[in-house]
């Protein structure tokens, strides 16, 4: 085990951890005395129908969505829902390599996938609180991921679901591409096969990682406008990269980021009906609304628009930014106010 700061309470500000126990995961293993991060917003109100779960992304917590989506400006309104924010297992908040004792501690941690995430929120849900069922999940890349496995795994829980930036199962391009933030990491000496002292021990790997991610994070028009000064105020191409992208996952764990890796690369709801896709997605009977990005070169539009055809009574709304998918971090206005509009007309049904 090594010591984090990054992941904890002064800089993700507060959460608690809802004890799993031992988790049984997909790929056979157990995960120890497995911990989840969350925080809450609002009342559960008598009958438990106002719960709403929102999931997080490849390298985030639930801090992003607190100060980006929650609040009484949005869809997301602590004083209409109960609104559970989960961290992945495996990203830092919750059990990681990092804060996982031995034998199951930093490189030994074991490989997770988006099913065991959600699993181990289904316990959270129904253990902790509960409910029964979810008057909605929502979440964006990696938590899109995620509310196609809760909505496809618990149908029956599930009232409404809304996956933004996200597929139902990683495609190749995805899989290619998140292999190259693997091998970039890994590239790094000091990465020792995992048993590095300090995560910024491997400080050079990481921003290698951070400037692969700029490739396809952000759109064609984000360079070509130079919108990094219009929507970051950034000076420069260079001070963008090294004051933004790098500066953002340094500080950050290298074997978390990989752990979220291979849950990525095998996000796939179509094994749970022997990898017939539309068979797996035929089995939602939530109200659904997939929100795909326009300028998202990740999850690009016409791959969720696929997602939505196969699943009954769905609808599609492209949310409009040339952020592209690093628009889900809100620093572009309208990009949340087409959130919010969508959002609220899916609890509106």
């Amino acid at each position: 085990m090594i010591t984090n700061e990054f992941y904890e309470a002064p800089t993700q500000g507060e959460y608690q951890l809802f004890e799993v126990g031992d988790l049984l995961l997909e790929s056979g293993e157990t995960l120890r005395g497995a911990k989840l991060a969350y925080r809450t917003f609002g009342e559960l109100n008598g009958d438990k129908s106002n719960a709403i779960l929102v999931t997080t992304w490849f390298s985030g917590t639930g801090l992003v969505m607190e100060g980006v989506y929650i609040g009484a400006d949005h869809a997301l309104d602590p004083s209409k829902y109960f609104i559970v924010v989960v961290d992945q297992l495996g990203a830092g908040t919750s059990s990681s390599p990092h804060n996982t004792p031995a034998p199951q501690t930093m490189a030994k941690f074991p490989n997770l996938s988006i099913g065991d995430d959600v699993a181990a929120q289904h316990r959270l849900v129904t253990e902790h609180f509960g409910i029964e069922r979810l008057a909605m999940v929502v979440g964006g890349s990696m938590g899109g991921q995620q509310v196609y496995e809760w909505a496809v795994a618990y149908p029956d829980m599930v009232e409404r679901a809304a996956p933004i930036a996200a597929t139902a199962r990683a495609s190749l391009h995805q899989k290619v591409f998140v292999q190259a933030l693997e091998e970039a990491i890994k590239s790094d000496p000091t990465w020792n096969n995992g048993w590095y002292a300090a995560g910024t021990d491997v400080r050079d790997g990481m921003d290698r990682m951070a400037q692969i991610v700029s490739v396809l994070g952000w759109s064609r028009e984000f360079y070509q406008e130079e919108r990094w000064r219009t929507v970051l105020g950034m000076s420069s191409l260079e001070d963008f990269i090294n004051g933004f992208m790098k500066a953002y996952f340094e500080p950050m764990d290298p074997n978390a980021l990989l752990c979220e890796m291979h849950k990525w690369q095998r996000s796939d709801v179509s094994r749970h009906a022997d990898g017939d896709l539309a068979n797996a997605l035929g089995r939602i009977t939530a109200k659904t609304c997939v929100m795909p990005i326009d300028h998202d070169l990740f999850f690009p539009p016409n791959e969720c628009e696929e997602d939505c055809s196969m699943i009954a009574g769905a609808t599609l709304t492209v949310i409009q930014s040339k952020d592209g998918h690093f628009a889900l971090n809100g620093v572009e206005p309208n990009y949340m106010a087409q959130v919010d509009a969508a959002l609220a007309g899916l609890l509106a049904t």
